[in-house]
């Protein structure tokens, strides 16, 4: 009998890689792809071919300025799936780009 490498639920996340690389150009829009990859993890390349996904249905815009790329968010667009239709992008970069901005007690709601 032959066992699985890692027990089942090893290897997901939450987020997919289209959320985190959107999430970090939000934090840093002149960020360059080698950081955005370094920083969560996939090449340069799979950046590369985010960036035009998202620019393709319209969640950021990029702009040419002197040798590097800066990058705008429509946070108006809806989320992609029919679940999550109702909520723009905007809602989903607001919790992570405010998380710091939140004081937290010991189980992580906000403190009053």
């Amino acid at each position: 009998m032959s066992r699985p490498s890692a027990p089942r639920g090893d290897q997901w996340t939450f987020l997919t890689n289209h959320a985190r690389v959107l999430i970090a150009l939000a934090q840093d829009p002149e960020a360059r792809g080698r950081d955005v990859a370094d920083r969560i993890g996939i090449t340069e390349r799979a950046v590369q071919l985010i960036v035009a996904d998202l620019e393709a249905a319209g969640y950021l815009t990029r702009t040419r300025v002197g040798r590097r790329n800066h990058y705008t968010i429509d946070p108006t667009v809806a989320l992609r799936h029919p679940a999550e239709a109702g909520h723009p992008v905007g809602d989903l970069l607001a919790t992570f780009l405010h998380r710091e901005d939140t004081p937290t007690d010991d189980i992580g709601t906000p403190a009053s």
